[in-house]
């Protein structure tokens, strides 16, 4: 084709800008697709104005109806106006084909140099189609399910045009009162690590510019699920022990996983927002592990620390943040309004810009934007995929193994499929949006499937559904809070009439799906409102009740755990909760789920881990008679109520005793820890082998036992099979007082079985 020809057909400015500055390696023969990225983001930047370069700093959150009129005054107008200059890199919340389209055409087309923007979305656990919380992903164990989780997640938020998610939160914590336990993988840092490598490459593919993919996003850097007293935003200090140890791995695994993206976290570490801590952006991501993405601030954290007391004024904040490493503004607004002046007084450096503009640009390039803006913009494609058959199923398959068993007397469950009345009650026994849990933006109100709607596929027994306790305010906004009734008895009567005359009675209660999530931090972890008044009375009636709870958090359950003989924990499972629970109910689908945080016996435990360290004065439960002098509480056990790792399943496992390949090992060679699991009851079931590792002395103190790898095992009745781990010196590596990660020769105890109070152990030596 004459080259005249194809410049006539390049309508579009920014490629023709493009094409013409690589004309000259074009000629040569090399076409602008095989220029690598590097050597093209450094041709752009080298043509951009220092407003530009700073637009590309800035992230703003979706301000105008982009399909409708132009602002023509206001903020609006003048955040449209930087749009159209190219002084925006990013922007948040705008979703769905033709509006992603709409302000993709404005920073292309009508900017000088039309660099396209990443447009970024809360993508947590689906999109429209909506999955269980992250939590209860983790809870299934099974990594591969949650890698295609997230995948068919992308999927279906790509095709509605948008290519970067605010995903996947991997702060451990270990406090279920902090809200935000609803969004990562819990309170154990292996675990949490492997879910994070699952999520990462869930999201972002094997290939970036497969449109298809989101790029993800490692959040929150750092310690954020350390807040004091699992207050939301509160400050956190730790130890460098715990930062390393604990804090950081999922990070680490995320970053060798290959996210292109970190976002900092509100909070302050040890005195220092993380914002604006050097030490974690430039010293360890960017240096120790040679991160080449970008990160973003969350949402107005540049300018919060003004609030943490710690920057004197906006100006001084952008200096803080652009220092110590952070490259985008989430609307604070302070690096395109500040940089520009504390360039010319010295306190920043030009380099600092073009490193910053230089990361961002290279995730534009890696996710194909600029070979083409609009590749996420196809309405056909959005309808199409959207709710699509693949997207439920995958829903539907990944909320079943989300499902933990968590006590089943005389084996209640599964239930008889016919010949049964069956009372349904509780305020969330028919509700269609609670399930659909917090973090579920883009989804329709009521468009989760209700208990009630998932047993009413199954004909063979009768239902009679109560309400027992009204809900307050059950479709709030994202902003507003939920509650369970405190007030309103008055649904009890009828209830406790649905439960004389019922073989069965199936309570649905728990916390509303907006009672967990951001913001939404408790101090008590029981059933909200009159929900364990009406438990009661309803067991008074009918002591034949199963539980099925809906949370976002541990609870406490004691008297729940003491009388009602069959409790599922069945968390926020989205868009089929019905249908999953059900089929769990019912049978169709033996639960296979274990706890990713340990649930207490009080909120006086917190925070609460299995992971714990001895003391000196360690004790048991129970302690040492007549004694008070060891580390304990003088009103309740130390131990949780349901430990880390836990979960039962409608058929029975029985474990071998450990066996060791050997019982030392030196540097560079390795041993194998083995069992063999057997199902000796008489169903297929899944079981989740999870292996525990001390180091029984160190230059600092271990703890009493550590998640070291697990497997997920499916077996027919009687049927066996050999689980094997292999155990290296690479395995048995921590942070140690030489403030570096290695391994050190001594004695180890090796545990494996079900959960993390497996006594069934084994010793061996690192020489």
């Amino acid at each position: 084709m004459h080259l005249s020809n194809l410049l006539f057909l390049l309508q579009n400015r920014f490629l023709k800008t493009i094409f013409l500055s690589l004309m000259p390696i074009a000629l040569f023969g090399q076409t602008d697709f095989e220029v690598p990225i590097d050597n093209r983001v450094d041709d752009l930047i080298s043509k951009m104005t220092l407003e530009e370069k700073l637009g590309q700093m800035n992230q703003y959150n979706g301000f105008w109806n982009v399909t409708g009129p132009t602002p023509k005054e206001g903020n609006a107008k003048e955040k449209y106006d930087h749009l159209a200059k190219g002084w925006v890199g990013s922007m948040l919340n705008v979703r769905g084909a033709k509006e992603v389209r709409a302000v993709q055409e404005v920073a292309v087309n009508e900017s000088r140099l039309g660099i396209p923007l990443i447009i970024g979305f809360d993508l947590i656990h689906g999109y429209k189609t909506i999955s269980p919380i992250p939590l209860a992903e983790t809870a299934s164990w099974d990594l591969e399910a949650m890698r295609m989780s997230a995948s068919l997640g992308a999927k279906e938020a790509a095709a509605a045009g948008i290519n970067w998610t605010f995903a996947p939160m991997v702060d451990v914590t270990r406090d279920a009162r902090w809200g935000r336990v609803m969004e990562g993988a819990g309170e154990d840092p292996y675990l949490g690590s492997r879910v994070a490598e699952a999520r990462v490459h869930g999201f972002q593919g094997l290939d970036l510019s497969d449109p298809n993919t989101v790029a993800a996003c490692a959040k929150h850097f750092a310690a954020y699920g350390f807040a004091e007293s699992g207050r939301d935003y509160n400050t956190v200090d730790i130890g460098e022990n715990t930062l390393h140890n604990i804090v950081l791995p999922p990070f680490k695994a995320a970053a060798d996983a290959g996210v292109k993206t970190f976002m900092n976290s509100f909070n302050d570490l040890n005195g220092i927002p993380a914002t604006a801590d050097r030490n974690l952006q430039r010293n360890i991501l960017k240096g120790d592990w040679n991160f080449d993405g970008f990160i973003v601030s969350d949402w107005g954290s540049l300018k919060e620390m003004i609030d943490h007391g710690y920057a004197r004024d906006k100006k001084h904040a952008g200096e803080l943040g652009l220092n110590a490493g952070s490259d985008m503004d989430m609307e604070s607004y302070i690096y395109l309004n500040e940089i520009k002046s504390l360039l010319k007084e010295g306190k920043v450096s030009m380099e600092q810009v073009d490193d910053a503009v230089r990361r961002i640009l290279k995730v534009k390039f890696e996710l194909g934007l600029f070979d083409d803006p609009y590749r996420y913009c196809d309405e056909e494609r959005e309808k199409r995929v959207t709710g699509s058959k693949e997207i439920q199923e995958g829903a539907l398959d990944m909320a079943k193994k989300s499902i933990v068993l968590l006590k089943n007397e005389n084996k209640l469950l599964p239930l008889k499929k016919e010949g049964q009345k069956i009372a349904l009650i509780g305020p969330l026994a028919n509700d269609k949006n609670s399930p659909l849990g917090n973090w579920r933006i883009a989804a329709e109100n009521n468009s989760a499937v209700s208990v009630l709607e998932g047993l009413a596929s199954y004909t063979g027994n009768t239902i009679c559904h109560a309400q027992g306790v009204k809900l307050v305010n059950a479709i709030p906004a994202f902003h507003e809070e939920v509650k369970i009734n405190t007030t309103d008895k008055s649904g009890f009567k009828a209830a406790k009439k649905a439960a004389k005359k019922a073989d069965v009675v199936i309570m649905v209660l728990g916390e509303y799906g907006f009672q967990s999530g951001e913001g939404r931090s408790r101090t008590r972890l029981d059933l909200p409102g009159f929900q364990q008044e009406l438990l009661e009375e309803i067991y008074k009636i009918n002591k034949n009740i199963v539980l099925v709870l809906m949370n976002g958090r541990p609870l406490v359950l004691n008297w729940a755990d003491q009388n009602i003989p069959a409790i599922l924990e069945s968390w926020h499972l989205g868009t089929q909760s019905g249908n999953a629970i059900a089929q769990v109910l019912y049978g169709d689908y033996n639960p296979s789920g274990k706890l990713p945080m340990s649930f207490p016996r009080s909120v006086g435990q917190m925070p609460l881990y299995y992971n714990y360290k001895s003391t000196g004065r360690p004790g048991a439960d129970g302690g040492d008679a007549g004694s008070v002098f060891w580390s304990h509480y003088g009103d309740e056990k130390n131990s949780p109520l349901y430990p880390f790792g836990f979960g039962l399943s409608y058929t029975e496992f029985e474990y071998s005793e450990i066996k060791m390949s050997s019982n030392s090992m030196t540097i560079g060679s390795q041993i194998e820890a083995s069992v063999v699991l057997k199902n000796t009851g008489k169903v297929k079931g899944k079981e989740v082998v999870q292996m525990y590792i001390h180091d029984q002395f160190a230059s600092v103190t271990r703890p009493v036992r550590e998640l070291k790898g697990f497997e997920l095992v499916e077996l027919g009745p009687g049927e066996s099979k050999k689980v094997s781990f292999t155990i290296d010196p690479e395995l048995l590596e921590f942070y140690s007082a030489n403030r570096k990660w290695e391994s050190e020769p001594g004695a180890f105890t090796v545990y494996i079985g079900t959960n993390s109070a497996t006594k069934r152990k084994a010793n061996f030596s690192l020489n």
